[in-house]
């Protein structure tokens, strides 16, 4: 039974998610995501309680918690700087590919249509670099004005900026693209010794990712 009742809210949180990313919050309803998981309306009613208690669940399950962030960036031997980048690409591309971390995005841009109070994911993304870059000023990377905390803000804020409105005018194909264009003007001013294409040929040799255009944009 409990294996059973595992499967059904996965289904659900599955298929809202999809639709919540596909249509928005206001645009979805209960009989549309009992539709798409195959399951009955009373077992969205069972699970999550409400639609609300759907769009909560979609949120903390990955934009807010993002499970594993911290883990994945604390090999000591990777430079601070370069695990920063490799970060906000691997957070870049499950925005544009996982539905539940899309979902979570679109959600928190409605928060204001949803009655339900939703975490913020960016406190968790600012600790994060903030600890990065921290790392790198005790490093030596860092030039001396950078201060890591308003850094990390400000450097979050407009990733995430950048990653919403580059899919809103080019479509989601072109935010790798964008946020290496971005990278090679942000790490000028953050690095003692500027060399952005060096960090980022570096972290594409590493992930394997974000392909032949990173390859281009730093002149290979």
């Amino acid at each position: 039974m409990q294996e059973r009742a595992r499967a059904t809210r996965k289904s659900l949180l599955e298929a809202a998610a999809l639709l919540f990313a596909e249509q928005g919050y206001a645009g979805t309803s209960v009989n549309d995501i009992s539709a798409r998981s195959g399951r009955t309306s009373g077992a969205v009613y069972f699970h999550y309680a409400s639609k609300e208690g759907l769009a909560l669940a979609v949120v903390q399950h990955r934009f807010a918690t993002w499970p594993g962030l911290a883990a994945r960036y604390t090999d000591r031997a990777e430079p601070p700087l370069e695990k920063l980048v490799a970060l906000s690409f691997d957070i870049a591309h499950a925005l544009a590919e996982d539905p539940l971390a899309r979902a979570g995005a679109r959600l928190w841009a409605e928060r204001d249509t949803i009655d339900a109070p939703l975490p913020d994911p960016f406190a968790l993304w600012t600790t994060a670099t903030t600890r990065l870059l921290a790392q790198a000023r005790t490093a030596g990377h860092l030039t001396p004005h950078i201060r890591p905390a308003p850094t990390a803000r400000s450097l979050v804020r407009a990733f995430f900026g950048l990653c919403m409105l580059t899919e809103a005018l080019e479509g989601r194909t072109a935010v790798t693209a964008r946020l290496t264009d971005w990278w090679l003007l942000t790490l000028g001013s953050l690095q003692q010794r500027p060399d952005p294409a060096g960090v980022l040929g570096r972290v594409r040799t590493r992930s394997g990712r974000p392909g032949e255009r990173m390859g281009a944009a730093c002149g290979e």
